[in-house]
C-alpha cells in the first residue's frame, strides 16, 4: 500500500465514521423526543434507558444507513479532492482512474467485511436486548390474535388450535392429525391444551381418539395427560422484529424450521438474509458511483456535490423500502428484492462510467 492509498483510504474510513455519528446522533435525539412520555410513564432512569436501549440502538441505524453514509462520505472526500485540483495532479502524473479508484475500493471492502460481520453476529446481540426494552416500555402488551392455526410438528404430524391465549399459555379445541399422504390415519381432540413450565410439557385435558382404517373408524377415550410434541409457546409469542434479533446461524435454523412446518411468512426472514449479504455490495458499488460523480470539479461546488449525493443515496434507500414490501406481498423473491437496489445501481454506475469523462 502507498502514501496516496493510505491517505485516502484515512480520508474515507475518517469521513465515514463522522458522518456515522452525525447522523445516528440526530436521529437518536429525534428518537428520544417521540419515545420520551414512554419512559416517563415507566420510570425509567437514564442509565437504563442509555444502556438498555440507546447504546444497542445506535448500531442498527449505524448499519440501517451505512449505504447512505458510505456514499456520502465518499463524494465529501472525493468532491475536496478535485476542489484542491488534487485529483488532476494524481491523473496527471500518470496515475489512470482505475488505480486512482483502487483505495476507494480497499476502503469499501473493509467496510462491508465490518457490515458483514456486524449484521451477522454482533448488531443481532444487540437488537436482543433493544428489541425486548421496546416489547416491554414501548409497543402494547402482545395479545396472539391468531384463529384457527395450523402447525406441521412432524412429517405426517399436524397439530390445530381454534385460538391460543398467549398470557396463560392455553390452546383451546385443539386437534393433532396424522396424515398419510392425503389420508386421514388418527386424529386426537381436546378441549384445551395448556403449557406446564415446570415439566416443560403440555397438558391435555381428557381427549378422544379416532383412528381411521380404510372404512373402519374407532373411538378411544383417554384421561388427562402430559405429553411432548415440537411446538412451544415461543412459537405463539410476539414476532415483533424478531429476525433483527437473530444471528445468521440463528436465522438459517429458524428459516429451516418454518419451511419445514410449512408456514407461509417466511419471505420476511429470507428478505433479511439475503440483504445481510447484499449490504456490504451496495457499499461497494455506491463507492465506485460516488467517486465517478465527484471526481472532477463542478460549478455548484463541493456543497451541490454533496447534495446531490444526498439525493441518490435516499433514492437507492427508497428502491430498498419498496423491494421490501414487494417482497412482504409476495410480489418478488425474497432474493431477488434483496439484490434489486444493488442491480439498479450497478447498471447506473455502469452508464456513469462509460458517459461521465475521467
Amino acid at each position: 500500500m502507498k502514501i496516496l492509498d493510505k491517505y485516502i483510504i484515512t480520508k474515507f474510513l475518517t469521513a465515514f465514521f463522522f458522518t456515522v455519528v452525525l447522523l445516528v446522533s440526530v436521529i437518536c435525539v429525534i428518537d428520544f423526543t417521540e419515545k420520551n412520555d414512554d419512559f416517563i410513564q415507566h420510570k425509567l432512569g437514564a442509565w437504563q434507558i442509555i444502556s438498555e436501549y440507546y447504546v444497542n440502538l445506535f448500531p442498527y441505524f449505524a448499519n440501517l444507513l451505512s449505504p447512505i453514509t458510505v456514499f456520502i462520505a465518499v463524494v465529501f472526500v472525493t468532491a475536496q479532492l478535485a476542489s484542491r485540483t488534487e485529483v488532476v495532479a494524481m491523473l496527471a502524473s500518470g496515475i489512470s482512474f482505475n488505480r486512482f479508484l483502487l483505495p476507494y475500493i480497499m476502503g469499501s471492502a473493509i467496510l462491508g467485511a465490518l457490515t458483514l460481520a456486524m449484521t451477522g453476529w454482533l448488531i443481532p446481540i444487540a437488537n436482543k436486548t433493544r428489541v425486548e426494552f421496546e416489547k416491554k416500555y414501548i409497543k402494547n402488551p402482545y395479545r396472539f390474535s391468531g384463529r384457527n392455526v395450523h402447525f406441521k410438528i412432524g412429517p405426517q404430524d399436524y397439530a390445530f388450535m381454534e385460538s391460543y391465549d398467549n398470557v396463560n399459555n392455553v390452546g383451546y379445541k385443539f386437534a393433532l392429525e396424522t396424515i398419510d399422504g392425503q389420508v386421514l390415519k388418527r386424529r386426537l381432540t381436546a378441549e384445551a391444551i395448556s403449557w406446564d413450565s415446570t415439566k416443560q410439557a403440555w397438558h391435555l385435558t381428557p381427549q378422544l381418539l379416532r383412528t381411521f382404517s380404510g372404512e373402519k373408524e374407532s373411538l378411544k377415550s383417554l384421561p388427562p395427560r402430559d405429553t411432548t410434541l415440537n411446538l412451544f409457546p415461543k412459537d405463539f409469542a410476539s414476532t415483533y422484529r424478531l429476525q433483527e434479533t437473530m444471528t445468521l446461524p440463528e436465522l438459517n435454523r429458524y428459516i429451516d424450521t418454518k419451511i419445514a412446518r410449512g408456514a407461509d411468512d417466511t419471505q420476511v426472514y429470507l428478505s433479511e438474509k439475503y440483504e445481510r449479504f447484499a449490504y456490504p455490495y451496495a457499499m461497494f458499488i455506491l463507492t465506485v458511483i460516488g467517486v465517478i460523480m465527484s471526481a472532477r470539479k463542478s460549478r455548484a461546488g463541493v456543497g451541490g456535490q454533496i447534495a446531490l449525493g444526498f439525493v441518490l443515496a435516499f433514492v437507492f434507500i427508497i428502491f430498498v423500502i419498496l423491494s421490501r414490501n414487494l417482497a412482504a406481498v409476495g410480489t418478488l423473491s425474497p432474493l431477488l428484492a434483496a439484490w434489486v437496489p444493488s442491480i439498479v445501481f450497478t447498471a447506473i454506475g455502469a452508464v456513469l462510467y462509460r458517459v461521465i469523462p475521467q
